[in-house]
């Protein structure tokens, strides 16, 4: 933003005092300079000429808010903020002191950026993320799952008073029910309260593990991000192609720190004992049944199971 002697000085030099007291008297008679004069009768007419840069800027941001274009056009000096002026004695003086103050829309705006930040999502559509849901809308969508929505916003609310839950939710239910959209608005709603999340689609993610051979460093970061957020979704468990070392070194490992520790959230068109099935047989090894029971022994324990029930509106909410 210029300064008014940066302004005045694209007037011709002739014309430069007569305009320079001009613009003086249209801040110095301003209803925002007069407001300030009458919440601090001690600014004397010297005192503000000596700050008539200050209430230039003070008067134009003002008026910047008062027509708003949003936060990511604001044309003040600091977007999303405005200059705030006040009086401080100095050595017994009274002197204008000027603050720089964040709008209300700056803070909403910085808010909605710490929820964003607070959840991160793999290979799953983010925009129940960023953007939340009406929860009235869900369930107005289908009633059928009225029931289930009822259960997670009773652990939601449950988590808000409490702290984190010692077991997590295992929503089961046929395709397109709304599983994986519950599981973003619950955590979306949570990241307000300052918990932390992560997502993951749970086919693509077994996939992209092939590609993280190579990569290592960037493997044990994916799997410490799993261990330590606070709540941890895997999305449409038993969809994905499962090979040993997935089953028993990655997503056993993952649930052996958490359990006891954090809950964790599962969203599946099985059951609880298909899911079993589906983790006791791999194409490389065969039938395994000891090793998926081990892993269920992960699961089973750690999990109320919520049946979302409705019909297929994938597409829609």
């Amino acid at each position: 933003m210029k300064s008014l002697a940066e302004i005045l000085k694209q007037f011709p030099a002739a014309a430069y005092a007569g305009n320079m007291e001009q613009k003086i008297a249209q801040i110095l008679n301003a209803p925002e300079v007069k407001k300030l004069r009458a919440q601090y009768p001690e600014l004397d007419e010297q005192i503000l000429l000596r700050n008539i840069n200050k209430l230039y800027q003070y008067v134009t941001e003002y008026r910047n808010c008062a027509n708003c274009p949003g936060v990511d056009q604001c044309p003040n000096e600091f977007p999303g903020h405005y200059t705030r002026l006040s009086v401080e004695l100095v050595n017994g003086e009274p002197q204008l002191v000027e603050r720089k103050v964040a709008c209300k829309k700056w803070l909403a705006h910085q808010a909605r950026e710490a929820v964003r930040k607070r959840v991160r999502s793999f290979y799953v559509d983010e925009r129940a993320l960023d953007e939340g849901c009406n929860i009235e809308e869900i369930v107005e969508i289908d009633r059928d799952r009225a029931e289930a929505v009822g259960k997670i916003i009773s652990y939601m609310i449950a988590t808000r008073d409490n702290g984190l839950q010692p077991k997590g939710l295992f929503l089961t239910g046929g395709f397109g029910t709304g599983k994986t959209f519950l599981m973003c608005y619950m955590l979306h709603e949570l990241a307000k309260s300052g918990y932390s999340g992560v997502i993951v689609y749970t086919p693509e993610f077994v996939e992209d593990l092939k590609s993280m051979f190579s990569e290592p460093q960037k493997l044990k970061e994916t799997v410490e991000l799993m261990k330590q957020c606070d709540l941890l979704v895997f999305d449409d468990i038993g969809a994905e192609n499962l090979n040993p070392w997935v089953r028993d070194h990655v997503i056993g490992s993952i649930l052996n720190y958490r359990m006891n520790r954090k809950p964790t959230f599962y969203t599946s068109n099985f059951n609880l004992e298909l899911l079993e099935q589906h983790f006791s047989f791999t194409n490389k090894e065969g039938e395994e049944e000891y090793k998926g029971r081990r892993l269920m022994d992960r699961i089973r324990p750690y999990v109320d199971v919520i049946e979302v029930a409705g019909t297929n509106k994938r597409g829609n909410v």
